[in-house]
């Protein structure tokens, strides 16, 4: 048993971001993954939100740090805005590496200033439904981190899972206490979980930690010593991005892709593991989610403008449309603006074998929903033609998309709620409801909100080409690289 009493230094979250989370899909898409929706219970918040408004009385709690996708991370900046939280960094990753390069440069960040804080790294998709317990958990393992120890944290079992990682242990587990690990085991069959379950000493891998950042990087020092190597060469040549912290994509790219547990947790002789018994879920699949929620007395779960009449253990979701659930059983129905998904309970798993068809058809809806999320606001497509387009584009107060032209479209704006500040070719004129503007092609213009409220328009696009990368920008308030931008 590990047993030790010091001071505890300051705990840092250690947010991880990433993921697309296609088995979701359709609501959980690569632009918008399902850690950014609220999913969890008849909360507004997102997964993201919840993951450290769990944390709220651990002691010691300090700013976290966030790792995301570049492409999402004013999703992320505003998410944590919207809760009142400043993080101390939200570092930037140009392609995905898997978690041991996140937690190292987070790691090289938190250490940079000759501090030694302790990294609480968790997921930020996860559902947790008893946060006191989970709080009085990582309580429980501060110590051990505290003293250099590399504690997981083991879900307790509830069924003889087979899509899940599992840890035993060296000693009786214990909520109290950490004690050692023996070993990792990868995702068995049936009959082994069925096994493991009845010895007592077996956790799921939540693949959440707690150590110091110093005690971790030496074992990747010693483990794991290109991991290291790649990402301090990422951090020594970063970039600052207004709030971010962009990493450099040519030594982070060259780094290896590989998981946390497999680069030390598997191989180092100073892991433990605290048993978390706090209703726990990766919500995996529309099946998890509905598992996980509160259900009506017909076993239904519903989300958003649904009826249900004489239905059972269904999950029906509506993002804009009625959906109407009608005598039908065990179904799991969502809407978005453009997919509909009807699938049995028993198949939600498969979701991501039709993302990996789309994406094969080169689908839009594989990796994309028609509303796009931008620093200023978003646009959504609601109509496409031959060479024409309509788009509902909103700003938020105090917000400018980019001075920019278009070499192959124009444009006619048409506000229709909010006052609008358009630049064009160096005139500024002020649109209220119901007035417009035409912007034609190879015109400078730039939309400015200058009110209190959001501005809305509708903006009528036509030309022979109206693909977004047709845009060229001369100036931009969030200082985005000009070849990251999709739209401004």
């Amino acid at each position: 048993m590990v047993d030790i009493a010091m001071a505890t230094p300051p705990l840092v979250p250690l947010i991880l971001c990433g993921g697309t989370g296609t088995r979701l899909w359709p609501l959980s898409r690569a632009s918008y993954p399902k850690q950014y929706w609220a999913l969890a219970g008849a909360s507004e918040a997102t997964l993201l939100q919840q993951t450290h408004q769990r944390l709220q009385d651990l002691p010691g709690l300090a700013a976290p740090i966030l790792v995301c996708n570049e492409d999402h991370r004013f999703i992320v900046a505003e998410q944590m805005r919207q809760i009142d939280v400043e993080p101390s960094a939200i570092l930037l990753e140009p392609v995905g590496r898997n978690t041991a390069p996140a937690v190292a440069v987070a790691a090289l960040q938190a250490t940079s200033r000759g501090e030694d804080p302790l990294l609480l790294v968790l997921a930020a998709d996860h559902v947790i439904r008893d946060e006191e317990r989970f709080r009085l958990t990582v309580s429980a393992g501060l110590a051990a981190a505290s003293a250099g120890q590399l504690v997981t944290f083991g879900i307790v079992p509830t069924a003889p899972e087979t899509g899940y990682g599992y840890i035993e242990s060296a000693e009786p587990l214990s909520a109290n206490h950490p004690v050692p690990i023996a070993r990792f085991v990868e995702k068995p069959d049936r009959a082994t979980a069925e096994g493991f379950l009845a010895s007592g000493r077996f956790t799921w891998n939540s693949g959440m930690f707690l150590f110091r950042a110093s005690a971790i990087l030496s074992e990747l020092e010693r483990l794991a010593p290109e991991v290291v190597s790649a990402c301090r060469s990422a951090l020594e040549h970063d970039s600052a991005d207004l709030d971010f912290l962009r990493l450099e994509r040519e030594a982070f790219a060259g780094c290896p892709s590989v998981a946390i547990d497999v680069a030390v947790m598997e191989r180092t002789d100073r892991g433990c593991v605290l048993a978390l018994d706090a209703q726990w879920s990766d919500v995996g699949s529309w099946s998890a989610l509905w598992e996980t929620a509160d259900r009506d007395k017909q076993g239904n779960v519903l989300r958003g403008r649904v009826i249900s009449r004489e239905s059972r253990n269904c999950y029906l979701r509506s993002e804009h449309r009625l959906v109407v659930g009608l005598g039908v059983e065990d179904l799991v129905v969502v809407e978005t603006d453009d997919v509909v998904l009807v699938a049995h309970r028993d198949r939600a798993q498969d979701v991501k074998s039709i993302v990996s068809q789309l994406e094969g058809e080169g689908a839009p809806e594989s990796k994309a929903h028609r509303r796009i999320y931008r620093p200023w606001g978003y646009y959504d497509g609601v109509v496409d033609g031959d060479r024409w387009q309509v788009k509902k584009i909103q700003v938020k107060p105090g917000a400018s998309l980019s001075l920019q032209m278009h070499h192959h479209r124009a444009e006619h704006w048409v506000v229709v709620q909010g006052t609008a500040l358009v630049e064009k070719d160096g005139v500024e004129e002020l649109l209220a409801e119901n007035q417009s503007t035409y912007i034609p092609l190879g015109s400078r213009h730039r939309l400015i909100n200058p009110g209190k409220i959001p501005v809305e328009l509708i903006e009528v696009q036509s030309g022979p080409y109206l693909g977004e990368d047709d845009i060229v920008r001369f100036d931009d308030r969030y200082g985005r690289a000009k070849e990251i931008l999709a739209r401004s």
